[in-house]
Formats: structure tokens, sequence, C-alpha cells
């Protein structure tokens, strides 16, 4: 990993912080679905039959995505910086009765982690970019990680939900505002809440940060990269509901009203190694 030394105090400090949230998310009633639940259905028909197909998980946190993938077939693997994640993860796994290997790494390490194994498929999901400081890195660290024709599948918040504002403030009305970058390069954003994602609060929580990365920075890497670009999906519908009005689909997950706008929640990103 070839980061600046303050940059890795940065990704240090989100390491201490997945580690105290880890617990908290593994005990939430957040977390208790099944983990079929997590996928939208479109992701079953980009990534294929996974039967006997060699799949990594990267930044697989409590590895709810990491089960379904072993479940159906595929020989997996799990990779996290957190390693109080990886404990929680190996946990359910167990209690699911599914064969999957975690290796606790940076990302930017996995080559070494995974010591120079290649991978049909490697996978991210739903709220890992935004931890990378450096997307070019990531991308380089991917392609060599796969199998020369193996895939790249992004399923991630879209740029434009992390730059509307995350909660209603008293007083406000339901209409979406612009409160951060879509774009990348202003640098590290810190956050210091005391409650996670979960609705739990972390005691002694530390600053985190994050990086924001656009849809055209994200492209352009991979295309330079040597990824062959195949599909690029935008999708309306998230699986939980980031603002009060939204309403509930048929298969549980949630959309904005009718009377809003139409506008992408989340993306899914197929990449081929060429």
């Amino acid at each position: 990993m070839s980061l600046d030394a303050q940059t890795q105090q940065m990704v240090a400090a989100n390491r201490a912080d997945w580690n105290a949230r880890a617990p908290l998310h593994a005990a939430s009633d957040f977390y208790d679905r099944p983990v079929e639940f997590w996928f939208a259905d479109y992701e079953w028909t980009d990534l294929g039959p996974l039967d006997g197909r060699d799949v990594l998980h990267l930044q697989c946190h409590l590895g709810t995505e990491t089960i379904e993938f072993a479940r159906r077939g595929a020989r997996t693997s799990g990779l996290d910086l957190s390693e109080k994640s990886l404990e929680a993860a190996r946990e359910i796994a167990a209690g699911a009765g599914v064969a999957v290997e975690y290796l606790h790494a940076n990302v930017y390490d996995a080559v070494a982690a995974v010591e120079g194994r290649h991978f049909d498929i490697v996978y991210t999901g739903k709220g890992a970019l935004c931890y990378l400081p450096d997307l070019k890195q990531w991308a380089d660290v991917v392609r060599e990680l796969l199998k020369p024709g193996g895939l790249l599948y992004i399923v991630e918040f879209h740029p434009l939900l992390n730059s509307l504002r995350e909660v209603s403030l008293p007083g406000e009305s339901d209409e979406l505002v612009l409160r951060a970058d879509y774009l990348e390069g202003r640098g590290p954003i810190a956050h210091d809440s005391t409650v996670t994602y979960t609705g739990d609060e972390v005691p002694g929580r530390q600053t985190s940060y994050e990086w924001r990365h656009g849809l055209g920075e994200i492209v352009t890497l991979l295309a330079a990269a040597g990824f062959r670009i195949s599909s690029l999906r935008e999708s309306e519908v998230l699986p939980w509901p980031r603002w009060p009005h939204m309403r509930q689909t048929a298969n549980g997950w949630w959309r904005l009203p009718d009377e809003s706008p139409r506008i992408p929640l989340l993306f899914a990103l197929k990449a081929e190694r060429r």
C-alpha cells in the first residue's frame, strides 16, 4: 500500500471505527434479515451462475452478501480491514453452515493477502468505495486479483445519493436538497457522529473518513486500468428507507413516492478484465 502517512492514519482511524461498530451491527435488527434480501434481482442477472467459480468479496464487513455467493456454489473469500467485522462474519457463516474463507487485510494489500490467487469475480457492495482514498490504486489491485476475462462487479450507492441530505432537519419539507459534493477532488470528509447507520450509539466512537468518487472517475479509471465496461445500471431503490417519506416496494426495498422525481440511488457496474 503506497499511501502517504497522513492518509494511512485516516485509514487506521477507519479500521478502529469499524472495529467499534462491528459488534453492534452484528447484534442489530438492521442485519437480522435473510442474506438474499441484500441483493437486487438484477445482480444475479449480471453475475450469472456462480457454481464452481472463484469469488472474492472486497470490504465484506459482516459477510452478509459473501454467504449468499457460497450458497450459490461459489468458492468464496471475503476480505476486510476490520478484524472485529471478520470475527462476526465467521460466526455468521458458521451458523449458516457455509464455507467462506475470510481474510484480514486492507483492500490495497489484497494481492498479498490472497497469496497470488486469481478470481473469476471480484465483488464490492453498497457503502465500500467511499472508504478508498485512492481509486486508481484500487483499480490496479482489482485487475491483478482477476483472471484474464474475470469480472469486477460493483453495486454501490449512487454519487447523487451521497450528495443529497442524509436526514431531514426539524421543520424541513420532504424536498431533497444537495448538501455535499457529487464529484471527487476535495479530499477526505471527516465524520464524528456517535451514532452508526443501524441507529446504535457507539461509545467512544472516533472520527472516521470518507472520500467522494463520481461515476465519471470510476468508469474512467477502470477503463485506464484495462477493464471493458459491459453495463452500468442506475436504480431508484434502496434496501432501507434513507428518508421518512420513502415507500416500501413489494420485495421489501424502498423508493421515493410517485410524486417525487425519479433519481438514481444505487448503481451497478459490470466490467471485464481484458
